[in-house]
């Protein structure tokens, strides 16, 4: 008998967590169209770069550019006289700081990148602002690749000064991280 009752209890709760669960309206984050129906071209001209971090403002348009085309609906021009829309942006502030380090040679292994953008989001015929904030923080954590000088065996030192290379994937990876949030943030907060 006691075994008949919790199958029962169990059950029932169940079914009501998935009742519950089925009528809280949750979606795939990204693919939000909630936007104004006049929007159908979105013009992404080149984020404005006020670091020094050579080229980072042309990754990060690439990376905001491809994550509109994957997960919205919307065609992305970069001629803001061609569009429905349009997204500016400039590039504020970068800094990384070493997070985690090797215990054995105090080497850093982690990055904390931190990121501070302004973006505003305008509909281009009314001039009305979508979205906008002087204050798009984006924050994230990085593996720093481990490079070892060939002649000698040992960690090159000038790894951390390589995190933010113009070939260094994990650059590329946060420009995607980047462009995710952001996308997201224009279109679902809208």
């Amino acid at each position: 008998m006691k075994l008949k009752v919790r199958r029962t209890t169990v059950a029932g709760i169940s079914t009501a967590l998935a009742l519950t669960l089925a009528g809280c309206g949750y979606r795939v984050a990204g693919r939000s169209d909630s936007l104004p129906k006049s929007i159908h071209v979105i013009a992404v001209p080149a984020l404005e770069n006020k670091t020094t971090i050579y080229r980072i403002e042309q990754r990060l348009t690439a990376a905001t550019v491809h994550e509109f085309l994957v997960k919205t609906p919307y065609h992305v021009v970069s001629d803001p006289a061609n569009s429905d829309a349009v997204l500016r942006g400039k590039v504020l502030s970068l800094e990384a700081v070493p997070l985690l380090f090797e215990t054995k040679t105090a080497r850093a292994t982690t990055m904390m990148v931190t990121m501070k953008c302004e973006v505003t989001f305008e509909e281009r015929e009314t001039g009305k602002i979508l979205y906008h904030t002087d204050n798009f923080l984006f924050r994230n954590e990085y593996e720093i690749p481990t490079v070892v000088t060939p002649s000698t065996g040992q960690v090159n030192p000038s790894t951390l000064a390589a995190f933010f290379q113009e070939q260094d994937p994990a650059l590329d990876r946060m420009a995607q991280d980047f462009a995710a949030r952001l996308v997201a943030a224009v279109v679902e907060n809208y």
